[in-house]
């Protein structure tokens, strides 16, 4: 099933959108990684995701697991709910064994959809930080830019995967967290700014 809604949505895409997609020799075809890319509107999964011959699960916000048809169509694509304001241990839980299970793992550390004048102005969520301590998974930065309207040209760049020297036994604070979060968000940044 996953494979029909994949083909349907590229179809689709192909047809309604001018898509260009940069780096993505820099998705490795095996092992876990995760995708840390910034939130430029509600389709941003799709477009990133469809053009990789890997599944991408996402954290998505559960409220969108309420609407039966969209549920349907985004847990078929992998996706699974987070409780955004709080920390969801079970949301952390899942992208630990997704990545436990050397699958791909796409998270929006901005946890709002924002504007690309606006992204750097917003506070980062730190369980990106997080989920990058506890696994030791490589993380590829992914800039996603343009407007989701019919006939639009968007643009996705994938970064180099880089990894970050933490320690896994270490309790980091929230505050410690957030700057590490921060200091990754600006590697998607700067694909915004070099593309």
């Amino acid at each position: 099933m996953i494979n029909i809604l994949r083909v349907i949505v590229k179809i689709v895409f192909a047809i309604l959108y001018r898509v260009e997609v940069i780096g993505k020799e820099n998705v490795p075809e095996s092992g876990p990684l995760i995708l840390c890319a910034n939130h430029n509107g509600e389709m941003d999964m799709f477009f990133i995701g469809y053009k990789i011959n890997r599944l991408v699960r996402y954290m998505a916000k559960e409220e969108l697991f309420r609407i039966p048809l969209l549920s349907g169509i985004i847990k078929w694509l992998g996706a699974f709910p987070v409780k955004r304001g709080k920390a969801d241990v079970e949301a952390i839980k899942t992208s630990l064994r997704i990545l436990e299970n050397n699958e791909i793992l796409g998270i929006f550390p901005e946890g709002t959809r924002m504007r690309n004048k606006d992204a750097k102005s917003v506070r980062i969520k730190p369980g990106v930080a997080l989920l990058a301590q506890k696994s030791g998974a490589p993380i590829i930065p992914v800039a996603i830019s343009g407007r989701y309207r019919p006939f639009s040209r968007i643009k996705v760049v994938f970064g180099k995967p880089f990894t970050i020297d933490l320690d896994k036994d270490k309790k980091y604070t929230n505050s410690e967290l957030s700057e590490i979060a921060k200091d990754i968000m600006s590697k998607v940044y700067a694909l915004m700014e070099d593309k």
